[in-house]
């Protein structure tokens, strides 16, 4: 049956959003004006350049004001829904923004709230929420990406008061322009993992900008060169004393990057859906034709379980705490689903599901990166399976 109007274009078919916090939805969709009216007409041209307008984005984020309760008390109810519903709404546009967010918001503040002491929090995490300072996250490294916990190659080691810092992290968001970059090296005395919060204005810290990205061009990934750096034993995380206090900032935000591929995949559902109900062929939309609806219901299917594995996996976490079992599901899930829903959205468009001009290009690539970063398909894959099985498939 033919319709004179077309339904709102939304990608929250069962109203899974009604069931968080009004407060939390007000701040994702203070988000959400920005990134749609502010940002999104300008985050094709910045793609194409490679370019990331820091100081403008960091003017922005402080006016937004997202963190100004990140890692407190008031928080921490429900710390996971409120951070992950922003990365969302950050990915449903940009996801270059929402790494740009969760680097600094989630892994680098996160590395000083949960590993830091009490002086070192009360140092750092003021200025960062208020964006005064930005921060980087160092742990991959040319060589080593999956296995860094057993193949961690940069190195500490301790002189006095101070540390020595050798090796090289890639891969590293924001680190070609931010103020501090959380480093973790392998201690030469005792091969342990410890933390460091290195001002990027150190003699011996340089990073350059990693050239050539299909995905995520906009976020500046750097790869960093660490030689003699000295940091002052009062800069060394406090409370990081192995690999599994690095495992537990990333298993707190992987929930983050689950999110992302939900909002990834809403993004290009709704700009495939608006073109499906613009674009004329035999005289008719094509959103009339049973296989363009056929793509646009799979991509809404997914989506809808996306959210639902999504906000179950941050309740959870907000409840119980991290557990590596449930946030690695998620983010194995939502990444898997996101690079089929962008598929599915590029294909809808035909030929122009390759041009920047209708967004979906730009998405369908980025979702590369979320596939791969925050632990691979299979890495998480084989957490999830170890859960359940007893068995430990790691090499």
């Amino acid at each position: 049956m033919s319709r004179s109007r077309a339904p709102i274009v939304t990608s929250d078919f069962y109203d899974w959003f009604a069931t968080v916090p009004d407060e939390i939805n007000a701040e994702r969709l203070k988000l959400r004006r920005f990134m749609s009216e502010e940002w999104e007409p300008q985050a094709n041209a910045y793609w194409e350049k490679a370019e990331f307008p820091r100081e403008y984005l960091v003017s922005r984020m402080k006016d937004l004001d997202l963190l100004r309760e990140k890692y407190t008390p008031e928080h921490a109810a429900h710390a996971t829904i409120s951070d992950g519903l922003l990365s969302m709404e950050f990915a449903r546009v940009d996801p270059s923004l929402a790494t740009f967010f969760g680097v600094h918001a989630g892994l680098c503040m996160g590395s000083i709230a949960l590993c830091g002491s009490e002086e070192q929090k009360a140092e750092w995490l003021p200025p960062m929420r208020r964006w005064d300072i930005v921060g980087a996250f160092g742990l991959t490294e040319p060589d080593v990406g999956s296995g860094v916990a057993r193949g961690l190659t940069t190195t500490c080691r301790r002189e006095g008061d101070t540390w020595v810092l050798n090796g090289q992290k890639k891969w590293i968001g924001n680190s070609t322009w931010c103020d501090v970059v959380v480093i973790w090296a392998r201690d030469e005395a005792d091969q342990t993992v410890k933390g460091f919060i290195v001002r990027t204005s150190l003699p011996g810290y340089s990073a350059e900008m990693m050239q050539g990205k299909i995905a995520q061009r906009t976020v500046h990934n750097g790869l960093i060169t660490l030689r003699e750096v000295r940091v002052a034993e009062a800069d060394r995380l406090q409370n990081a004393r192995s690999f599994a206090d690095t495992q537990r900032v990333l298993v707190t935000a992987r929930c983050g990057t689950a999110w992302q591929g939900v909002g990834c995949a809403m993004g290009a559902y709704e700009y495939a859906l608006r073109y499906a109900g613009e674009r004329m062929q035999f005289g008719k939309p094509i959103a009339s034709y049973q296989l363009v609806q056929n793509m646009l219901v799979k991509m809404l299917g997914n989506i809808t379980a996306m959210i639902g594995l999504a906000l179950r996996a941050s309740e959870l976490q907000d409840q119980l705490g991290p557990k590596d079992e449930l946030s690695a599901l998620a983010k194995q899930f939502c990444a898997a689903k996101c690079r089929e829903t962008v598929a599915l959205a590029r294909e809808a468009l035909g030929g122009n599901g390759i041009l920047l001009e209708y967004h979906v290009a730009r998405l369908f690539a980025d979702a590369e990166a979320i596939y791969s970063y925050e632990g691979s398909n299979e890495i998480n894959t084989m957490i999830v399976g170890r859960a359940i099985t007893g068995h430990s498939a790691f090499v």
